[in-house]
């Protein structure tokens, strides 16, 4: 081989090979290690006899032992379909109040609601239920159409405003801008924000309250607390779907935001409805 010699420290050949004056050796391989690499050789021939290895044109070869990860996935997948069978069995069978109350239902039903949760409603409520603006936070106690298992069952089931469901909660509020004019859209704002806690103009407050007990109270009540039968929202709290600011609040009288929940009981079936009505009522702001 070209560049071949001998080492004269070793006193071996070298293989011709050279890297910044650095000569390998020609020395053999280890014993132990050819013959564990010999063994690989026969190993993965057995195995590709064995076991499905080949690939075809449509398929693969099946190997002597004709297995299939495949059918285990389906056969494990089949075993906890029959496992949690009785769980979903008594789900179908019992109302969300009678889950909630019953500590091995209820935990099934936590985790296999929050699962669902991942997969349906994290898009608009956040990873963590959190919400954002024009999304409401399921963790609060704060609830248009109420917070009880049951309500939140028929809220997730039916959706709001839903045209395709008969029976989606509907509420709709005026757009008050065609109906009061923009002077007493400023005053009801500033009385509406001023509830909340915030500081604003008196001069604008004190007239804003007749504004609100003319036009807001028959919904919202005479204490603006709300209504939950019309998905009416308390106002007397700090937690607002669409900004607390009176440019905010006064954006909402004037033109009001609708929003639109989906109908998931088609969709999902009763007993994932359940599921997510428990899970959601888990999270801390259920009634």
């Amino acid at each position: 081989m070209s560049g071949e010699h001998i080492d004269e420290v070793s006193d071996v050949s070298t293989t011709g090979h050279e890297w910044d004056g650095i000569k390998e050796l020609n020395n053999p391989l280890p014993r132990w290690w050819v013959i564990t690499f010999y063994v690989t050789i026969v190993w993965a021939i057995g195995y590709t006899i064995a076991y499905p290895a080949w690939p075809m044109l449509s398929s693969a070869t099946r190997g002597v032992l004709v297995y299939s990860s495949r059918h285990d996935v389906k056969n494990e997948l089949e075993a906890a379909e029959v496992a949690k069978g009785k769980y979903v069995a008594a789900l179908q069978a019992k109302t969300v109040f009678e889950i909630a109350a019953d500590d091995v239902l209820r935990g099934f039903a936590i985790a296999a609601g929050g699962a669902a949760f991942k997969v349906n409603c994290v898009q608009c409520h956040g990873s963590g239920a959190q919400g954002s603006k024009g999304f409401p936070n399921l963790n609060d106690d704060d609830w248009l159409w109420g917070g009880k298992a049951e309500q939140i069952q028929q809220t997730i089931t039916h959706g709001i405003r839903f045209a395709s469901d008969s029976d989606t909660r509907l509420s709709e509020m005026p757009a008050f801008g065609d109906i009061i004019t923009p002077e007493q859209i400023r005053q009801v704002s500033a009385y509406v924000s001023s509830l909340s806690g915030a500081v604003g103009d008196q001069a604008l407050v004190i007239p804003g309250a007749n504004v609100f007990a003319e036009n807001c109270a028959a919904c919202h009540g005479d204490k603006a607390k709300g209504n939950t039968e019309l998905g009416a929202p308390d106002l007397t709290d700090a937690i607002w779907l669409y900004g607390a600011r009176e440019t905010a609040i006064a954006a909402q009288v004037r033109a009001p935001k609708q929003g639109v929940m989906p109908a998931w009981g088609g969709r999902l079936g009763e007993v994932t409805v359940k599921e997510l009505a428990v899970y959601v009522h888990s999270l801390g702001g259920g009634e």
